[in-house]
């Protein structure tokens, strides 16, 4: 089936074969639990003026001139929806979301294919063949690289594939679907990241605080910042206090003061009072990278009775691979990894399967030195005590290697905790 740049600038004549103007652009919508746009109407242009055309009065497309079967007097007038796309004027040339290669592409043509009386847009173009076709030159690098024994250079997605991103002022965005939820939140930065700011924020608007917070938590602080900033106070603080307390105090110390302030007013007691403690310690600092969210349990507890207590209170910790043993004031008195209690007897003393020597770090540890030491002992996360070896918190891998190693590269350590 052809593609919409062959098609458009095609003269359309009526049943009579007089001309009634020239194609230029395409009306189509979705249908049910269908994927693919049909198309609806046509828009023909003649002297500057447009009027649209439902597709039922189209004969024939592929046809060097494509007939109505109609009379020009009688030539019925499409009224579009809200739910219509102009192909030309809304999908050509923009940027959209390729939910299955998880990026941002431009769309350089549409194909078109025809199934059971109806046509459908089949595939987006993104490529370089999309860009010579609209130029006329398709033909010419068709005999190029048959010539040189070359493949044409195509690259195609299919529609199910494609959420519109954005379209101009005088257009209604295109509300992104589950399909950009269930992106990974990696991807799902990497998409935020490829975006200007504008667009950034529109897409941000279109997702749940939930998936707000998962994709911000993928990038650095001040991007963060600056994809926040238009949003409202109110909003801001439900993502915050879906984010992990360490990643929300990274954010408000990019915020102007008196915001930050205004935020944590906002917040729940519990999250803000969490985010203010991270805030009350130099950046650089095991207090101030460290997350409040652990899994602890008090060393009179049996493995059997460990496991149902994290079930009841660790919901919310980053990270269940090291359970920390405190007694009743919050002392560290040892620690266990997720595996030693799957494997120890339901009836075992938690005391006779926890490590007695923990490797910790003080509140006012330097980065560096906690970096140092999690890279030393091969650890996923290194406890946070006080003088009083009190446990405050814990600090991750990736959190701790920020300043060692570069942000690009830290992306890339496994997640083990996610």
């Amino acid at each position: 089936m052809p593609y919409v740049s062959e098609l458009t600038g095609r003269p359309v004549v009526d049943s009579d074969g007089i001309t009634v103007g020239v194609l230029v652009d395409f009306i189509a919508r979705i249908w049910g639990e269908v994927p693919h746009p049909s198309l609806e109407a046509i828009v023909i242009e003649r002297k500057k003026v447009r009027q649209m055309v439902p597709f039922s009065s189209v004969v024939l497309l592929m046809t060097a001139a494509i007939p109505l079967n109609c009379r020009q007097a009688d030539m019925p007038e499409y009224t579009p929806s809200q739910e219509d796309i102009f192909l030309i004027r809304d999908v050509l040339d923009k940027q959209i979301i390729d939910v299955d290669g998880a990026r941002v592409v431009r769309v350089n043509d549409l194909e078109l294919i025809k199934v059971n009386g109806n046509v459908f847009v089949s595939n987006v173009d993104i490529g370089g063949m999309g860009i010579l076709r609209r130029a006329g030159l398709s033909k010419l690098a068709n005999r190029v690289t048959s010539g040189l024994h070359m493949k044409s250079p195509q690259n195609s997605i299919s529609w199910d594939f494609v959420e519109l991103l954005q379209r101009d002022q005088f257009m209604r965005l295109k509300v992104p679907g589950s399909k950009i939820t269930e992106l990974h939140p990696a991807d799902l930065a990497e998409i935020i990241s490829d975006l200007n700011r504008l667009e950034s924020s529109q897409l941000l608007d279109t997702m749940d605080v939930k998936h707000i917070a998962d994709a911000l938590e993928e990038v650095e602080p001040d991007f963060q910042a600056s994809l926040v900033k238009n949003m409202t106070d109110e909003k801001v603080a439900d993502v915050l206090e879906e984010m992990s307390p360490d990643e929300a105090a990274d954010l408000l110390a990019e915020l102007p003061k008196e915001r930050s302030e205004d935020l944590l007013e906002l917040m729940e007691d519990d999250e803000a009072e969490d985010v203010r403690k991270l805030l009350s310690f130099p950046d650089d600092s095991a207090g101030g990278i460290m997350t409040t969210e652990y899994a602890a349990v008090l060393p009179n507890l049996t493995a059997e009775q460990a496991m149902a207590s994290l079930r009841e209170t660790s919901s919310e910790a980053e990270t269940i691979f090291y359970v920390y043993v405190v007694d009743e004031t919050g002392h560290l008195e040892g620690v266990f990894s997720l595996s030693d209690l799957v494997f120890a007897q339901p009836q075992t003393p938690v005391t006779q399967f926890m490590h007695k020597r923990v490797i910790k770090v003080n509140l006012l540890d330097k980065q560096d030195e906690i970096g140092q030491t999690i890279a030393k002992y091969d650890l996923l996360a290194v406890p946070v005590v006080d003088d009083q070896n009190i446990l405050h918190g814990m600090v991750t891998a990736d959190d701790a290697l920020d300043k060692i190693i570069p942000t690009a590269w830290k992306k890339r350590l496994p997640r083990f905790y996610y």
